[in-house]
C-alpha cells in the first residue's frame, strides 16, 4: 500500500468516524453520566468490540483473495453496492433527529437490553439517603462489557469494513502489513473522535444540533461512500476487461 492511498484511507475513515453512530453516542452520554475519566472504560470495550469485527473480516478477506480471487470480486462488486445503498441513505436520512436524542434512546436501549450487570454492580448507598436518590452506579468492568457488547451487537459494521477495505487493499502484494496500515489507521480516527465525543459532551453536540452541520456531515459521508463505490465499480469492470 502506498503512502498516498493510506492518506486517502485514513482522511475517508477519519471524517467517517466522526459521523455519531453508536459507539460514538455512547462515549457522547457515558461522558456525560459517568465523567471523562470512567468512560475510558467503556471507550476500551469498544475498541476491543471493534477490533474483533475488524480482525474477523480481514481475516475472512485474506482467505477469500487465496482461495477463491473470483469471490473477492464479487464481493467488491456487491461491497459497491451496499455503499451506494449508505450513501444515498446517509444523504436521504440527513436531518432526521438530533445528537442528544439519539444519545439518550440509545443510553435507553443499553439499559433496557443490559440491564442485570448494571443492577448487580449498585453500590451500597448510607443509609442517610433516600431510596429516590439512590442511583445504580455501574462498575469500570460493567462499562467495558457494555462497551463491548455495544461494539460487537452492530454486525452491519462487518459488511461496511467488507465493502469498504477492498478498495484500499493491494491483494497481489503481501497482505498483513497493509492490514496493520489500515487497522491502525482506523483506530487511530474512531480513538480520536470517541475521546472527542467523551470530552465534548453538550458543547459538541449543541454545535452540532445547530442549524444543518450535523446534516451536511451527514451527507459528507454519503458523498465518501459514493465515490468509494464507484472506485470500486471501476477495479470490477477493469477486472472482466483485462
Amino acid at each position: 500500500m502506498s503512502w498516498h492511498l493510506f492518506v486517502v484511507f485514513f482522511a475517508s475513515t477519519f471524517f467517517i468516524s466522526a459521523t455519531p453512530g453508536p459507539n460514538m453516542l455512547l462515549a457522547f452520554q457515558y461522558g456525560m453520566n459517568y465523567g471523562i475519566k470512567r468512560t475510558f472504560w467503556t471507550l476500551a470495550g469498544l475498541s476491543l468490540g471493534l477490533f474483533i469485527l475488524l480482525l474477523s473480516t480481514l481475516l475472512g478477506l485474506d482467505a477469500i483473495s487465496r482461495q477463491s480471487p473470483w469471490l473477492l470480486t464479487i464481493i467488491k462488486a456487491v461491497g459497491a453496492g451496499y455503499l451506494i445503498y449508505l450513501g444515498i441513505s446517509s444523504w436521504r436520512d440527513a436531518g432526521d433527529g438530533s445528537l442528544m436524542s439519539d444519545a439518550r434512546e440509545l443510553s435507553a436501549e443499553v439499559a433496557a437490553d443490559y440491564p442485570t450487570a448494571q443492577a448487580m454492580d449498585k453500590q451500597p448507598q448510607p443509609p442517610s439517603l433516600s431510596s429516590a436518590a439512590t442511583k445504580i452506579v455501574p462498575s469500570n468492568m460493567t462499562l467495558f462489557r457494555t462497551g463491548v457488547w455495544v461494539s460487537l451487537s452492530n454486525p452491519k459494521a462487518i459488511l461496511f469494513f467488507a465493502a469498504f477495505f477492498p478498495k484500499f487493499i493491494n491483494f497481489s502484494a503481501p497482505l498483513w502489513p497493509q492490514y496493520i496500515l489500515l487497522t491502525v489507521g482506523l483506530f487511530l480516527s474512531e480513538t480520536i473522535w470517541q475521546i472527542i465525543y467523551t470530552l465534548g459532551g453538550k458543547k459538541l453536540a449543541s454545535w452540532l444540533d445547530m442549524g444543518n452541520r450535523l446534516a451536511w456531515l451527514n451527507r459528507g459521508c454519503g458523498v465518501i461512500f459514493i465515490i468509494i463505490a464507484a472506485a470500486l465499480l471501476a477495479e470490477v469492470i477493469n477486472s472482466f476487461m483485462v
